[in-house]
């Protein structure tokens, strides 16, 4: 397929501008105190992530010289130096909102940090306390030199760099601190060399926010800021000339030659090994850091320069985030949501009878995920179950889910687990997970050589007087009980025979390593997802060009796949009106005349993540809506085992043919992306504000009561007891 780069986006440059968008939520003052702080820690875990991975990637392919440009005509350089200029922004911004705006109103609000240049006696007092009595029994200085091997630094850990004078360098018993480390050095190069150097690793056991006594709200100080001003403590009669903070960042660009690996799960711990030795994508260190300082750890760690940022202090916001749950400071924070009740679901009975009765839409956050977990937790216990097969991509540390498969393995049940060992950054804790099933007895299934397995799908296989029966539960979101309190996913619980045979034919399939059968009802990526949904856009072209009423609603995570991209340009020119939520990365371009006039594209930053993929294509007025894990992404189309699943019972399409029509609404929190790739943030203007997310939990609590009040309504006379 021929690909004009005028019709693309930049991936890279779509995502930056998707992580401002969330930096605005920090820079917007209608936004509670320590949300904004919230979403500044976001911004900087994004970041991180995206200089892992994306930026990694992109580096390994200027080493490798590869001229190739992507889907928009950047070549890797080209992207590289406007990475570096759009990051470089947000990150002055970033310090910009945290030190002029949030941390000075945080201390009106009495959250204050102490920094101990400017520590009074109490502060300073017990500052030293804590250094005497938790860090220095903690911490070890290492002495470096470029002349000698630089110790392994780990990745996005802080450190304290301290330049000492070399005159007068003894260590401990009169030792010479290259001495005590085993490095020798020759005069010369001593000549060269006008100072020593040292490093402080701060590690993780320590907590970085360190409480300081204060009379009334909350007093801390940084642990790094600690260590800095007490330096002197590691390193007595020696004169410290500065010290500063500094961390790396190591390319997670790494992936296991699968064919080379006879055990799947040895390999993986070969991977998170190797990303422990990867290269370095870049170096932070406080912009107070002397020049001679920077300098030196650039060479010792052989860092480029352009992957040198000199920030300000503190390096690393996302380490800030337990500021965000301080105990005493809820005006501070938004309103909470308690997740929902379904109405639909019966918490006296069981969640088999319930499922049985109807299909169930459950939209998460604002109705409880429980349900869920209350399925596979029964599962285990019924003695009718006989078997359970689940897909795990991420889990809790702590998981319930897990916990009953692995008892309903020890109760003699037959339970099959796809647990996705290549989930980036879940790797060891999945390897973890998988060890834990399969000693008790759980068949576990390491996914499909080549794929990483992305489905979210259970079934429970049960024993009932008519016959056997499936029950499914079918999701976008992860088996994750804590992540679902604050993701935007939605379930679909059913016994519906046809889902529940294609399911298991699904399982089959992966498990067996056998040949696909067709299915009936759903798709699986990579074998026919992309093909079904260009299906369905040509079937909406065909009913326009007919004269016929034809439309296309999408909310999902992302949209980079060229493929479909063009065949919505195809919809467009045709007539075909078509709305996309997308929320972080999106390749196309709307908007352009002649080429997608009739494409709109909202993006909605909120409390609540967004990450239901729901599709609605309007089929003549007889509704196709579905649910996927896939976004629209050539990973997901080609390179993941993915679900696309059909919403057929009435209340669920219109379930989620609401949620589709809300966040088109949304005059709060949308953003309206530009044909430039810019982005402008929607306003209310004449009409009343529309908030999506909170229109969602509003409904969810309004449900529940009218479902409660019903009840009540209801005169249910006592019966007589039946005699034996």
């Amino acid at each position: 397929m021929a690909i004009n780069p005028a019709h693309y986006i930049n991936r890279e440059m779509s995502w930056l501008e998707f992580n401002q968008r969330v930096l605005d939520q920090a820079c917007d003052s209608k936004v509670p105190l320590l949300e904004r702080l919230k979403f500044l820690a976001i911004t900087t875990s994004n970041l991180d992530e995206f200089f892992q991975v994306r930026v990694g990637s992109l580096q390994l392919q200027q080493r490798a010289s590869i001229a190739s440009t992507d889907p928009s005509g950047l070549s890797v350089q080209q992207q590289l130096d406007r990475i570096s200029q759009r990051t470089s922004e947000m990150i002055k911004l970033k310090y910009k909102t945290f030190l002029d705006d949030i941390e000075p109103t945080l201390a009106r609000a009495g959250i204050v940090r102490v920094r101990m240049a400017s520590a009074g006696v109490r502060h300073l007092e017990a500052a030293a306390r804590i250094m005497e009595e938790e860090i220095l029994p903690v911490l070890a200085p290492i002495a470096v030199s470029k002349f000698d091997l630089f110790p392994m630094l780990t990745n996005k850990d802080l450190y304290v760099c301290v330049q000492m004078s070399r005159s007068k360098a003894s260590g401990p018993l009169g030792l010479s601190m290259e001495a005590l480390s085993g490095i020798e050095v020759s005069e010369s190069e001593t000549a060269q060399e006008p100072f020593r150097y040292a490093i402080i690793p701060l590690g993780k056991t320590l907590s970085r926010v360190m409480t300081l006594p204060t009379d009334v709200g909350f007093t801390y100080t940084l642990l790094e800021d600690v260590v800095s001003h007490f330096a002197d403590r590691f390193f007595p009669n020696e004169a410290i000339r500065a010290t500063s903070t500094f961390r790396i960042t190591r390319n997670a660009d790494v992936s296991i030659q699968e064919d080379n690996a006879a055990d799947l799960l040895h390999g993986m711990k070969e991977l998170l090994q190797q990303r422990r030795t990867s290269d370095y994508v870049r170096m932070e260190i406080s912009d107070s850091a002397p020049e001679e300082m920077v300098e030196f750890l650039r060479l010792s760690l052989q860092v480029h320069p352009n992957r040198v940022a000199r920030v300000p202090d503190p390096i690393d916001m996302a380490t800030l985030m337990p500021l965000t749950s301080l105990e005493g400071f809820d005006h501070l924070r938004d309103t909470p949501w308690p997740p929902q009740r379904s109405p639909l679901i019966d918490s006296t009975k069981s969640m088999f009878s319930t499922i049985a009765e109807r299909d169930i839409v459950l939209f998460h956050p604002y109705e409880s995920f429980e349900p869920v977990v209350r399925l596979v937790e029964e599962a285990a216990d019924d003695p009718d179950v006989l078997a359970i097969k689940q897909t795990l991509y991420r889990t809790s540390r702590k998981s319930p889910i897990v916990a009953a498969l692995r008892k309903a393995a020890e109760r003699g049940k037959y339970v099959t687990v796809i647990v996705e060992l290549k989930a980036r950054f879940d790797e060891a804790r999945n390897i973890e997970w998988a060890q834990e099933l399969e000693a008790a007895g759980v068949q576990v299934i390491y996914g499909v050589k080549h794929l990483k397995t992305h489905a979210k799908t259970c079934l429970i296989v049960r024993r009932e007087p008519h016959g056997i029966v499936r029950y499914l539960h079918v999701g976008t979101g992860n088996y994750n009980e804590i992540t679902a309190r604050f993701y935007s996913d939605v379930s679909l619980l059913t016994c519906d025979v046809k889902l529940g045979t294609d399911t298991s034919a699904f399982f089959n399939a992966v498990t067996g390593y056998s040949e696909p059968q067709e299915f009936s009802e759903i798709e699986v990526a990579p074998l026919g997802l992309r093909k079904r949904l260009l299906a369905l856009i040509e079937a909406e072209i065909d009913r326009k060009e007919q004269g016929v009423e034809a439309s296309i609603s999408a909310k999902l995570n992302s949209l980079v796949d060229p493929i479909l991209i063009e065949a919505m340009y195809r919809a467009s020119q045709a007539g075909v009106n078509i709305r996309l939520n997308v929320r972080g990365i999106c390749c196309l371009r709307p908007g352009v005349p002649g080429l997608s006039e009739n494409i709109s594209v909202v993006s909605i930053v909120d409390r609540c993540l967004e990450h239901a993929r729901i599709f609605h294509f309007y089929h003549g007025g007889d509704d196709r809506v579905f649910i996927s894990s896939a976004d629209w992404m050539p990973r997901n189309l080609d390179r993941r085992v993915e679900l696309l699943v059909p919403i057929e019972d009435p209340t669920g399409k219109r379930i989620c043919l609401t949620v589709l029509d809300d966040y088109f609404r949304d005059n709060l929190n949308a953003w309206v992306l530009q044909p430039d790739g810019s982005y402008i943030r929607k306003v209310a203007g004449d009409q009343p504000p529309f908030r999506a997310q909170e229109k969602q939990y509003q409904a969810a609590v309004q449900q529940l009561k009218e479902a409660e009040r019903m009840r009540r309504s209801v005169f249910e006379p006592h019966q007589k007891a039946t005699e034996a």
